[in-house]
Parts: C-alpha cells; sequence; structure tokens
C-alpha cells in the first residue's frame, strides 16, 4: 500500500501549499500602528508643522490629561446621551412609518414625491431653524440627528416590506391569516434584514451629526468641547478630542454589526459571514 506522499511523488503532482492569511483583527491593529507612525513622523520630519500638525505622541499625552478631568466625561456623556436619544426616536420612527408606507400601496405613492423631496436636505441646513425653535440645547441636536437618521431607516423598511414574496403573500391570505398575523409571520421577517441595515447606517448617521450639531450650534458634548479647545489654540487637544470621536464611530459601528449578527443569527447572509 503506498502512502498519499508517494502517491503524489509519482504523478508528478506539486501540491500546492496555502498560505496562512493574518487574521483581520491583526492586520487592522499593524495598520492602525503603522498609520500612527505616519503621524508622528510626519511632523518630526518637517513635511507638516508641528504647529497645525502635532505628532500623534502629543495628541496622545493630550488625550491622557484630558481623560482625568470630569469635564471630558461628562462631555463624552452628553455626546452619547444626544446620539442614543435621537437615534432611538429615528428607529421607533423610522420604522413604523416604513411599515406603513410600504403596506399600503397607496400611501407610498401618495408620499413617494415627499420623502424623495425631503430626503436630500442637509440636516446642517436645520441649523438655523433648530436654534430658532429650541435654541442651543439639547433639542436642537436631537432635531438634526432624528432628522438625519430617520431617511436611513425610513428607506430601508420600506424596502424590505416590498420585497416580500407575492407567492407567500396570496398563500397567507388564502389561509386567512389577519393583518397582524401577516405582519408577524411574513412582512417582518422578510424586512428585518432591511431594518438591520438601516440600524446599521443610522448610527453612524447620528454619531456624525450630534458632533456636528455640539460643534456648529455650541450645544454640549465633545464637538463643543473641540470648538473651545481650537478658540484656545491648544492644538494637540483639538486632534485628540478627535481622535475620541473617531474611536466612538469604531464602537458604534462594532455594536451596530453585533447587533446585526445576533438578531440575524438565523439569516443565510450572516451565517455564511460567521462560517466564513
Amino acid at each position: 500500500m503506498t502512502t498519499t506522499d508517494e502517491r503524489i511523488a509519482r504523478s508528478g503532482v506539486v501540491p500546492v501549499r496555502r498560505r496562512r492569511e493574518l487574521p483581520s483583527a491583526l492586520l487592522g491593529l499593524i495598520g492602525l500602528l503603522l498609520f500612527a507612525g505616519v503621524l508622528e513622523l510626519l511632523p518630526r520630519t518637517g513635511i507638516v508643522s508641528e504647529d497645525y500638525f502635532p505628532p500623534f505622541s502629543s495628541m496622545v499625552s493630550a488625550l491622557v490629561d484630558e481623560a482625568g478631568t470630569p469635564e471630558f466625561w461628562t462631555a463624552v456623556g452628553e455626546t452619547v446621551t444626544g446620539w442614543g436619544l435621537g437615534l432611538a426616536i429615528a428607529l421607533v420612527a423610522g420604522i413604523a412609518v416604513g411599515m406603513l408606507l410600504g403596506s399600503v400601496e397607496v400611501l407610498r405613492r401618495l408620499t413617494a414625491s415627499t420623502v424623495e423631496f425631503l430626503r436630500p436636505v442637509p440636516s446642517v441646513a436645520l441649523i438655523p431653524l433648530a436654534v430658532l425653535v429650541f435654541g442651543l440645547g439639547l433639542q436642537s441636536t436631537l432635531l438634526l440627528v432624528v432628522y438625519a437618521s430617520f431617511w436611513q431607516v425610513l428607506i430601508q423598511v420600506i424596502y424590505g416590506v416590498q420585497d416580500v414574496d407575492p407567492v407567500a403573500r396570496d398563500t397567507a391570505r388564502s389561509y386567512q391569516l389577519g393583518r397582524w398575523a401577516r405582519v408577524r409571520y411574513l412582512v417582518w421577517p422578510t424586512a428585518l434584514p432591511y431594518v438591520m441595515t438601516g440600524v446599521r447606517l443610522a448610527a453612524a448617521v447620528a454619531l456624525i451629526l450630534a458632533v456636528t450639531a455640539e460643534l456648529i450650534i455650541g450645544s454640549p458634548g465633545l464637538g463643543h468641547s473641540i470648538a473651545v479647545a481650537q478658540s484656545s489654540g491648544a492644538v494637540p487637544l483639538v486632534y485628540a478630542l478627535v481622535i475620541v470621536t473617531g474611536l466612538l464611530g469604531v464602537i458604534v459601528n462594532l455594536a451596530a454589526r453585533a447587533l446585526e449578527r445576533a438578531t440575524l443569527s438565523w439569516h443565510s447572509s450572516v451565517r455564511a459571514d460567521i462560517g466564513g
């Protein structure tokens, strides 16, 4: 009896060895370290002026100092509060309105032009209105966050409801399932992947608008802290706070993806992604 290696040698076929691929998390960490190195070298080598772009080590030092103050954590909490409340309102409103418009064809056609007119309007264009109506408080931030996030959810939900298989819909009607039963067992499972996509998009947009509102309007939060640091000439602190907003964005994205995987663990796309 010949062994496998002997059979391969006699056949003259050279086996192709697969290269071991590094885990994505490790590659991402290496990429971040390389990026930090570039940020450190650019001002050190004089390519850019340290007056406008300090070394990465200076940014980290400023961040460590700032993290030791209660004002920093208060600003982080206010940003997270504005983001969370605005996102929650947008999700509830977007899912409810999207299910209604997607289920009732007449309403969808009736509101299609209005949705297409309002959806492209930038949320920052509403800043004068927000300040005029709500002043410089949290309500102004919520208005911008909700407006920007709402459309991300609404459009995805409408697409999800319309994606219901017509045969399955007719079958449900032939079995005389009630409206709520059809929504629960047919429409909602079909629309749920679209809903989770809308949640992921809306979560990122909500954070962007929360920081933007704080930066421009002056409502409390990380954006306002960045504006104060910039006006006082604390350049390393400005970049340090920008890094914090980036870290918040990463956390939000990871949390949204984890929620999506947990919610859609039964879905073929998520199962294939986990298996791969």
